[in-house]
């Protein structure tokens, strides 16, 4: 919907390109890589996803904010992006849980946007050159002045942008989802634990299974989902040293999502490393996964525009699972040990790695986010999977 009271407002990005438009949320200027995610639900949560920390998200969906927000559909405690880039918005929500419009919400967080800017062209611009840093400015339409102050903002490529989502403080979480999404043990593809062992169907122990989740920017929808399995959820900071988190006696690790470059996390690697030689049932998504692959010996690069969206199709074999997913950065497949480390899943649009297993260690990650927050839930068995894991162990432990 267009008001015709808004103001103007500038897109430009790094190579010089101008898209005009006009301002919504917050009045002002911000910079940040351009990215698009391809969703065409989810935008709240999108935003407030801590991954897309440094990053202005382009919204292919043609309109936004028909649904407005609310408190139950954030993944952290405030919006993580930049900027929002969209072509139509809208400003009267209807729907029952809605508490407020997208753009009031926006404006209350600082965070600016801007609309009615060709965001096909501008989709398009960034699968050809590549995704890249831009500008959005309400208060400056001078687009050479823009062009100079985003020259000094620095390349996504070599950033380490965990430090600055990850918690401060240790704290333990025990929010389940509302929703029953649990899978029974059938449901998991080839009825095998990440182990390798059937699985099976003897009850929970009574003694809750304990995880501790390293927080590299972990959306609220994981905690949730590990939750909802009956486990005790201990969050640590990212720097979190392998002996603090040993102490805590758990049933298994969690390396969750994060923005930035998986490489530029200072330490990561190396306190990952040393937590597979507890030999603790481990669980990777997104950046988790890339920490993971680093420990063991692979190597990242950085996409040309990275997979945002809702359905990207990944498998090996000949089962598919569509799947949310939202990085930037991946494993190169040519470096991997295939000594130790097995590739389980490929994203089947580029033949990129999305899933990885040890082969002598419970151990494994993907490239994508089971919890599906936006998103289908092909994938939710995951979750099962590294439960059964840890339950065969501290079953055989007793």
């Amino acid at each position: 919907m267009f008001d015709p009271t808004a103001q103007p407002a500038l897109l430009v990005l790094e190579d010089g390109s101008i898209y005009r438009g006009w301002s919504f949320g917050a009045t002002g200027t911000t910079m940040g890589e351009v990215v698009f995610n391809t969703g065409m639900t989810g935008y709240q949560e999108v935003l407030t996803d801590p991954s897309y920390c440094g990053q202005m998200v382009t919204f292919t969906y043609p309109e936004l904010g028909n649904t407005g927000v609310n408190a139950e559909d954030e993944e952290s405690c405030r919006p993580y992006a930049k900027g929002a880039i969209a072509k139509n918005i809208c400003d009267r929500p209807s729907n029952w849980r809605s508490t407020q419009s997208l753009g009031d919400y926006l404006k209350s967080h600082q965070i600016p946007g801007i609309y009615g800017i060709d965001t096909r062209a501008l989709t398009r611009k960034l699968r050809s050159v590549g995704a890249m840093n831009g500008i959005i400015s309400s208060e400056v339409l001078d687009s050479e002045e823009l062009l100079r102050q985003l020259q000094t903002l620095p390349s996504m490529e070599g950033l380490n942008l965990v430090k600055e989502v990850s918690t401060r403080e240790i704290y333990e979480w025990n929010e389940a989802t509302d929703q029953n999404w649990a899978f029974s043990a059938n449901a998991i593809p080839d009825g095998r634990s990440p182990s390798g062992q059937p699985l099976s169907d003897q009850p929970l122990p009574d003694q809750p299974l304990t995880v501790v989740a390293v927080d590299f920017g972990i959306k609220r929808n994981i905690l949730k989902r590990l939750a909802s399995y009956g486990c005790r959820v201990i969050v640590v900071p990212a720097d979190t040293s392998p002996e603090t988190i040993l102490s805590y006696q758990p049933d298994g690790i969690f390396l969750s999502n994060g923005p930035g470059d998986p490489a530029a996390v200072t330490g990561a690697p190396e306190i990952a490393k040393a937590l597979l030689e507890s030999e603790l049932p481990t669980f990777g998504i997104c950046m988790g996964h890339q920490i993971l692959g680093l420990s063991l010996g692979a190597e990242t690069f950085k996409l040309k525009f990275g997979h945002r969206g809702l359905n990207q199709p990944c498998g090996l074999t000949e089962q598919v699972e569509i799947t949310s997913q939202n990085h930037g950065f991946a494993l190169s497949s040519n470096s991997i040990n295939s000594d130790r480390v097995e590739i389980t899943h490929l994203n089947l649009n580029d033949q990129t790695v999305a899933g990885i297993r040890h082969k002598h260690l419970p151990v494994f990650s993907v490239q994508y986010h089971p919890e599906a927050s936006p998103g289908p839930h092909d994938a939710d068995y995951l979750f099962a999977n590294f439960v059964q894991t840890m339950r065969e162990r501290q079953i055989a432990a007793k």
